[in-house]
């Protein structure tokens, strides 16, 4: 499985009413990673959709992953994304096998990204970039830094913050496999706008 291409993250509050379809939208542009991200504490809803997700994940062949809940992921037998807060990767790991998909949130720090290929993360995301409504306080990450983690680092890059395609190329160029989008993506009026969107994503790759 490579992992290259457009990364699509879910927000609960900017989908709200039109969340599948858009996300169907989204996948049937071509979306290499899917991740379920919802903050809310509403257990039922959460396992409900994060199920309708991975039949829609499977019917496009897309791999689909639980923003920090090991044990959803676990549940679901799909990947986990983990950021700092959440503890090191090794028991996710465990719990979730070799083959699962996990991805760790290293800021702007190199040696986060280190630690994370060395507990077995199958990616590192880098971020934020660009201003984000997502993670308005995160410190800003540098071209610099990427290609720096290119030189050290032997797995997929991701990067995530403020990302739209007006400012997405300079990053593929400095060697990112991931570009991990949600505002950028699923902030279209219609459907078939985010299925654009995401085949305009996917075609900076190919350049």
């Amino acid at each position: 499985m490579k992992l290259r291409g457009l990364y699509a993250i879910t927000d609960s509050q900017l989908l709200a009413g039109k969340f599948l379809p858009f996300v169907e939208a989204a996948l049937d542009g071509g979306v290499v990673l899917l991740q379920y991200r919802d903050k809310s504490t509403d257990e039922a809803r959460r396992l409900r959709e994060a199920e309708a997700l991975r039949s829609l994940c499977e019917r496009y062949q897309t791999q689909l992953i639980i923003n920090d809940d090991a044990e959803l992921a676990a549940r679901l037998g799909v990947g986990v994304h983990l950021g700092q807060t959440d503890g090191p990767l090794t028991p996710a790991r465990a719990l979730l096998g070799r083959q699962a998909i996990i991805g760790s949130t290293c800021h702007a720090q190199l040696e986060l990204a280190e630690q994370a290929a060395k507990e077995g993360a199958s990616y590192v995301a880098f971020g934020r970039f660009f201003n984000s409504s997502t993670k308005p306080g995160a410190p800003t990450a540098s071209l610099g830094l990427l290609d720096q983690a290119r030189s050290t680092l032997h797995l997929p890059i991701c990067a995530i913050g403020g990302i739209t395609l007006d400012n997405a190329a300079p990053l593929v160029a400095h060697g990112v496999d991931l570009l991990a989008v949600v505002h950028g993506l699923f902030g279209a009026e219609t459907t078939a706008e985010v299925t654009r969107r995401a085949r305009a994503f996917n075609d900076l790759f190919k350049a």
